[in-house]
């Protein structure tokens, strides 16, 4: 078995095998498929297996890693605000779990973890772009799990010769995104509303801003942070676009591209959400040879029609 990617039926993950299993290697699935679908792999026979589990359960998780050279490990409970609802279930998922992918990696003799991480570690600071070496500052219990799966890492890099990567996925877009979920990512909220001709639902003013990252250019890093050189050992390493995109803006681009000129609705702000955030990727091309393949606008573009073209199959899974 080449690789092992945890959290495979979800949206990041699906991609993720789609292209791994679209170059020939033998991908197993770990995923518990409470956020994720066996639907999104549907269509990609013969790419492996998949083994349902928790990585909260160490038992299950040395049953995904044996044999496996490397693992993706991209299982976690995504969302700011259900973290802020449940912070011991984010915890539980997303840092006892990655402490079980790592154990059970080092004990199955695993080559290398390359481990998803969120921008939302850096918090509210006002320097753009994020710098890796800026002083993380997370305003949730999400982001502070994520922070503390980095640590993880490191010190399983240094300690127990565990080659790792962390990568720092600044908002991810694109195909198989779950619109419906109440946790549900800002660009398939927006898209699911207005392409009824529904009004999209803006927590504040509009005005925050994010680099946004379509889902190709996500898999892409993903991909290279596993062959990358050991510079990149221990790591943590932005992953955006490099673009500043207003929530305003954002409606502003998909009313382009469906030809309409729906205004949005104004909400009260959430906890726990970042104001700006841009990423500075010249660390990750340095090391790892990352330089996103699709601009905002051409993943809008893409997002849109997948999502206006969706069979019933594809508007369950995530």
């Amino acid at each position: 078995m080449d690789v092992l990617v945890t959290g495979g039926a979800g949206f990041i993950g699906s991609n993720l095998v789609d292209s791994l299993a679209a170059s020939g290697q033998d991908v197993r699935v770990f995923d518990e498929l409470s956020t994720g679908s066996l639907d999104t792999l549907r269509d990609l026979g013969g790419f492996g297996e998949v083994i349902t589990g928790d990585v909260r359960d160490l038992d299950s998780v040395r049953r995904a890693v044996d044999g496996v050279e490397v693992v993706y490990h991209l299982a976690a409970l995504p969302s700011v605000a259900r973290s802020v609802a449940d912070p011991l279930t984010t915890h539980a998922v997303n840092v006892d779990g990655t402490l079980n992918v790592l154990v059970a990696s080092r004990d199955a003799g695993v080559r290398r973890v390359v481990y998803a991480s969120s921008s939302s570690i850096y918090g509210n600071s006002l320097a753009l772009p994020k710098l890796e070496e800026m002083p993380p500052s997370p305003l949730s219990p999400y982001a502070a799990s994520k922070l503390s799966g980095e640590a993880y890492c490191r010190v399983f890099a240094r300690m127990y010769n565990l080659e790792t990567v962390s990568l720092r996925f600044f908002n991810v877009f694109g195909p198989r995104q779950d619109p419906a979920s109440e946790y549900a990512a800002v660009i398939p909220r927006f898209i699911d509303r207005m392409l009824m001709g529904t009004p999209p639902e803006i927590f504040g003013d509009g005005k925050q801003s994010r680099d946004f990252t379509y889902v190709d250019n996500a898999v892409h890093a993903l991909r290279l942070a596993a062959l990358a050189g050991p510079d990149a050992v221990g790591e943590s390493l932005n992953v955006g676009c490099g673009e500043q995109t207003t929530l305003l803006q954002l409606v502003e681009m998909i009313n382009d591209v469906l030809g309409t000129s729906i205004r949005p609705l104004f909400l009260s702000l959430r906890a726990g959400d970042v104001r700006h955030s841009l990423a500075d990727i010249s660390k990750a091309h340095r090391l790892i040879g990352y330089r996103p393949k699709v601009s905002v606008s051409g993943g809008l573009a893409k997002t849109i029609s997948w999502f206006a073209h969706r069979s019933p199959i594809s508007e369950t899974a995530s």
